[in-house]
């Protein structure tokens, strides 16, 4: 199975970078191929609806760095989406590369598995409804299966990362099929 992992924290030792890579070495453990995406650390310009992209299937007004991703989009049976909780949703620059699915909208529909796992400081599970509920809402439109939801809270710092949490992040990557 081939998996796109798009991480959104700039926190390269931070909770949802640990959380990825249990995610990752999961997958990785189970013969899946992993493209990681750290979307903090590439340039990804915003969608601003210009619509050329339905005319040529790129995005012609913005030179970025989802030339490079898009190709693994394409190819993958499943997404994994890796964001910090910072205000009730997913990070901005996630949802700037998801903005951008816009350019490969048809190509993208249907027949891929989704997984988001989240990290919040908050303790209350409904700090991440926003997040979890965009993420149904996009599973829904593209016709992608949800393939589980990880939100890990109480998680200010890395350490702060139960082994429980730790564990499902390598089980939603291992069990993956």
């Amino acid at each position: 199975m081939k998996i796109v992992l798009i991480t959104g924290s700039a926190h390269k030792h931070g909770t949802t970078a640990a959380l990825a890579e249990k995610f990752e070495q999961g997958a990785a453990d189970a013969g899946h191929e992993v493209f990681r995406f750290d979307a903090a650390f590439h340039t990804v310009h915003p969608c601003i609806a210009c619509d050329k992209c339905r005319e040529t299937g790129q995005c012609t007004f913005h030179e970025d760095d989802m030339k490079s991703l898009n190709p693994h989009l394409l190819e993958a049976d499943a997404i994994a989406f890796v964001s910090p909780i910072y205000y009730f949703a997913i990070n901005a620059q996630i949802k700037a590369v998801i903005d951008r699915f816009y350019a490969n909208d048809d190509a993208l529909h249907g027949g891929k598995k989704a997984v988001l796992i989240t990290a919040m400081a908050d303790t209350e599970s409904s700090s991440a409804s926003g997040a979890n509920a965009s993420f149904r809402e996009m599973l829904n439109y593209l016709k992608w299966k949800n393939a589980g939801i990880l939100n890990a809270r109480n998680a200010t710092v890395a350490a702060d990362l139960t082994e429980e949490v730790l564990k499902c992040a390598y089980d939603l990557g291992k069990n993956l099929k």
